[in-house]
């Protein structure tokens, strides 16, 4: 049976692609560089967070909740985004992860896939449900959770800056997670494989 209470900061998360830290109230400047890019929220229902004023209420949320992190490239040592824990029920064993941002640079699937990877090991030693709620709009996103095997479960509105939003909710149980874990690590680190062997 899965812990009913656990650490939702880990002093460090890591895999070949990326490390995974506390996110602090110190790491504001050099987290809103990578925010910055207008681009990176076209999608997403906060459409200016890229202002440094929007982003300072993310950032300040982000630092209350005490389950935020900062993402690493490894090889770089380079500041590439944040993600999140939130809305732990350890009466019902589910957690959820999200607030992801990655910069521009590391879309496309493999570093997504590799953060969600330490989540979602880590989260699976402890509950046996992980939620997602993406944005109706956020369609980028919600191709990306089905493809790392999360399904659809119901639809909500929630509330953003005083203004409901419709967000779709997905969720991966942890007796499902085996397999799809296997898929994900192939999508996430055999790509990469192979485009070293041509």
């Amino acid at each position: 049976m899965a812990n009913t209470v656990f650490n939702l900061q880990p002093v460090i998360l890591e895999n070949d692609l990326i490390k995974i830290i506390p996110l602090t109230e110190n790491d504001f400047e050099r987290l809103y560089e990578v925010a910055s890019d207008p681009l990176i929220w076209k999608q997403h229902p906060e459409k200016d967070r890229y202002k440094k004023e929007v982003f300072q209420s993310f950032f300040n949320g982000a630092v209350s909740s005490e389950s935020s992190f900062l993402i690493f490239e490894k090889r770089t040592n380079k500041l590439i985004g944040s993600t999140r824990y939130y809305d732990y029920d350890p009466l019902k064993s589910k957690i959820a992860i999200g607030f992801t941002f990655l910069a521009r640079k590391y879309w496309g699937g493999q570093y997504n896939r590799a953060m969600k990877m330490l989540l979602l090991d880590y989260a699976f030693q402890n509950i046996e449900s992980v939620r997602f709620h993406i944005g109706a709009t956020n369609i980028r996103s919600q191709k990306a959770i089905l493809k790392i095997g999360a399904r659809k479960i119901s639809e909500m509105y929630l509330d953003l800056n005083g203004i409901k939003l419709l967000h779709f909710e997905y969720e991966i149980k942890k007796q499902d997670w085996k397999n799809s874990r296997t898929l994900l690590s192939k999508m996430a680190y055999g790509e990469k494989a192979d485009k070293e062997k041509q």
